[in-house]
């Protein structure tokens, strides 16, 4: 139960790690849809996100119907 309420207070998916999520959110992203604004190559320019991280959020992404903008 506390993995699921961590996911809604963050808006990202736990498995990301606390490194990616501080970095998305000092990035200014604070929900996984606000994403789709952003390129993949992009992402992995911040400190913290790292290949794993953006492939957790990819598939986030696309359970939802979304994507990373292209």
């Amino acid at each position: 139960m506390k993995q699921e309420s961590k996911t809604i207070e963050t808006g990202f998916p736990k498995g990301i790690g606390k490194p990616a999520t501080r970095a998305l959110e000092a990035a200014g992203y604070t929900q996984l849809e606000e994403l789709t604004s952003i390129r993949e190559k992009e992402l992995l320019k911040l400190h913290g996100v790292g290949p794993k991280a953006v492939g957790i959020l990819r598939v986030a992404l696309e359970e939802k119907g979304r994507s990373f903008m292209s």
